[in-house]
């Protein structure tokens, strides 16, 4: 049996957290939390330059660095509650302490309610190539039923504000299945957005998370599964008509405007998280294969103190790593290789884990004669069915499931 074809470390990202929003919305089962007070901002900035110090020793010291980082990513919470000054200066700061690549891609997430005007040129001069803009619905109910402080007009204006910067590389966020959502008013949804001219567009169901005031009391007049079906089956034509190409579950772009920062996700890169309770993954290459289930491979998973008053007063060694065991890593390359329409090739799957194929070649032959993958040409995607039911297909990759 062949080994796997190890080769260089993959792409490396960054990821800064930014926990405050203007209000938690109930759906909501992210790491923010409603600002009470004033912003912290240089305090938090200051914590934010200590905790990637602190990682980056780290990297150096498993022979994981050097890399040039790819794309940076500020979400949250709401990052755009920062000044533009504020994430300039931050910005300034990584150029100091990183190596970026010539083209990186760096996006912030911003919720229309919390722009004021003329501050996305600020955020472009700051440094910002990209921007996420959570509109979630252009239906005033729909908004209310979400919790969502902002209205339609909002988010047109933002949009506006956006193209007046040059940053027309933006993305919007919408939901589905919302209350009281029908399926004309989920196809207004989308005509509203195309219509604002985006590079990007993420379209996902509504769910309930649990531990979110949602799961614990749904809100009344949701759609039915059939009828949330029927409104991905009716928008999917629609977007693809306005030259927007489904890519992953619930991405879809214009040609060359895929999310460099969640492709690296999902092609299994490295990205260094900070902020309060954000996640990382680095891979290391250990020199005589200290561990020969994977061939040299140790991939280590690192979560930042959630709560912020915690995370500011922590000194940077409170971040919290583990290396992840072989047996848990088919279901986690699983985990983001199968978001993508394209699959992965067999060979990134041995290289991102340093498994042999042959620990999932069972897996994935069982999976593809139930319709739920494909597999030819080397490489292994979701199918049509996959993608609808693609909880179905990682379960099968859990240890319990893989191990011989």
């Amino acid at each position: 049996m062949n080994g796997p074809s190890i080769g260089p470390l993959p792409p490396l990202a960054l990821y800064a957290h930014f926990p405050w929003c203007v209000a938690k919305c109930p759906y909501c089962d992210f790491n923010s939390f409603a600002l009470q007070g004033s912003l912290p901002e240089a305090q938090y900035i200051e914590a934010l330059q200590r905790d990637l110090d602190a990682q980056l020793v780290t990297l150096d010291s498993e022979q994981a660095g050097g890399r040039p980082i790819v794309s940076i990513f500020l979400g949250g919470g709401t990052p755009s509650l920062f000044s533009p000054d504020a994430i300039g200066g931050w910005l300034t700061s990584l150029r100091q302490r990183l190596t970026l690549a010539d083209d990186v891609e760096i996006t912030l997430e911003a919720n229309p309610g919390t722009i004021e005007r003329g501050r996305f040129a600020g955020y472009r001069d700051a440094g910002i190539t990209r921007v996420s803009l959570g509109a979630q619905s252009f239906g005033a109910a729909q908004l209310r039923a979400l919790g969502r402080i902002h209205n339609a007009d909002e988010t047109r204006r933002a949009a506006e504000e956006l193209h007046a910067a040059g940053l027309t590389n933006f993305n919007i966020d919408l939901m589905y299945a919302l209350p009281d959502q029908s399926i004309d008013a989920a196809l207004y949804d989308i005509d509203q957005a195309l219509a604002l001219q985006p590079a990007h567009l993420s379209h996902y169901q509504l769910t309930l998370e649990v531990g979110t005031p949602f799961a614990a009391r749904p809100p009344p007049n949701l759609p039915e599964d059939d009828t949330a079906e029927q409104m991905l089956a009716e928008c999917l034509p629609r977007l693809e008509a306005n030259g927007f190409r489904r890519y992953e579950v619930s991405a879809y772009a214009k040609v060359g405007a895929q999310c460099r920062h969640n492709l690296n996700y999902w092609r299994f890169g490295d990205y260094l998280g900070i902020g309060a309770g954000a996640h990382g993954k680095v891979t290391s290459r250990i020199s005589g294969a200290a561990d020969a289930r994977t061939d040299g491979v140790r991939i280590r998973r690192s979560t930042q103190l959630r709560e912020p008053r915690r995370y500011l007063g922590a000194v940077p060694q409170a971040l919290q790593s583990t290396w992840v065991e072989p047996e848990q890593l088919p279901f986690e390359f699983m985990l983001n290789g199968l978001r993508l329409l394209e699959g992965f090739g067999r060979e990134d799957f041995e290289r991102g884990t340093g498994l042999p194929w042959q620990q999932v070649e069972a897996t994935v032959q069982d999976l593809c004669q139930r319709g739920l993958l494909e597999s030819g040409e080397s490489r292994v995607r979701p199918s049509a069915r996959g993608l609808a039911f693609l909880n179905d297909a990682l379960v099968q990759f859990l240890p319990d499931k893989t191990e011989t």
